[in-house]
């Protein structure tokens, strides 16, 4: 995995600004979503770091929503599509690219993980986003540049997934985190999915807890510590969430403090749309 100097795959304000500066600059990619809030477009169309190119995550970063109990609500990208999106873009394989949303990377790991997945050597995350950006006092601009030609063909599987049979067996001989709100896991709320609650044996670790009230992530031996209380590095792990993407800010989060995990794309939205997937609706498994 390619990371900062000081090992993290996230980069600072004060750093982009820096390699920006470098004579190998990175591709900047203005990935802000929000889950059914307005498109992130028009936050990108008032103002985005020089430079930078929009990736719609429901559009470039998703296949369109699969049947009931396959696939969930944001499957994989095809390939094909998503390297072409990316190749507009200005995404090459020689070349870094860092990826930026609103504030608090839920988006932008999207994009981290599923660069990372198809093969993309140098990845990065801006910590804190865009309102890091604006509070370091760095411009922004309304200028959206024209489409570029990267030359990036992606190699998926190059980060590891499970499916839902995979994550049912690891809840039972590995670690399976679950990284919705705690409401959710616990079933006394389920705004999106067709069913509440959470796959059997798998631990609640809401990603809110992965960062601080200003979006950034927190240090890498607090979330080690976090992590390792339960269970990561001793067990194999993976992570699900409702639709695949909070749960890859939960992997980026593991990777900040140096511990593997895989993702589980179709997450709860895919396992609780199947009738014969148990659910419990209770707390923490004993």
């Amino acid at each position: 995995m390619t990371t900062n100097n000081d090992g993290s795959p996230l980069i600072s304000a004060a750093g982009l600004r820096e390699a920006l500066a470098s004579d190998r600059p990175p591709v900047l990619l203005d990935v802000r979503w929000q889950l059914g809030g307005p498109p992130g477009i028009e936050d990108y169309t008032l103002g985005h770091l020089p430079g930078a190119h929009f990736v719609a995550l429901d559009q470039d970063l998703a296949a369109p929503a699969g049947p009931p109990g396959r696939g969930g609500r944001h499957p994989l990208p095809d390939p094909e599509e998503f390297g072409a999106a990316l190749r507009r873009s200005g995404v090459s394989a020689g070349r870094p690219v860092v990826v930026y949303d609103g504030a608090t990377s839920l988006a932008a790991a999207r994009a981290w993980w599923l660069l990372r997945w198809a093969g993309h050597p140098e990845v990065r995350v801006l910590d804190g986003g865009f309102a890091a950006w604006q509070a370091a006092g760095l411009p922004v601009t309304t200028e959206v540049p024209e489409p570029a030609g990267g030359d990036f063909k992606p190699v998926p599987g190059q980060l590891p997934t499970v499916d839902g049979d995979g994550a049912a067996a690891l809840a039972r001989t590995g670690l399976l985190l679950d990284a919705r709100a705690g409401e959710r896991y616990r079933g006394e709320s389920e705004p999106i999915d067709p069913r509440a609650g959470h796959i059997p044996g798998a631990l609640s670790a809401p990603t809110t807890e992965n960062v601080g009230p200003d979006g950034r992530f927190r240090p890498a031996a607090e979330l080690a510590e976090r992590f390792r209380a339960l269970g990561a590095g001793e067990r194999e792990t993976a992570v699900y969430c409702g639709s695949g993407v909070t749960a890859a800010h939960q992997i980026l989060a593991l990777a900040v403090a140096g511990l593997p995990a895989a993702l589980y794309p179709g997450s709860w939205s895919e396992w609780s749309s199947d009738a014969t997937r148990p659910v419990a609706v209770t707390g923490q498994p004993g």
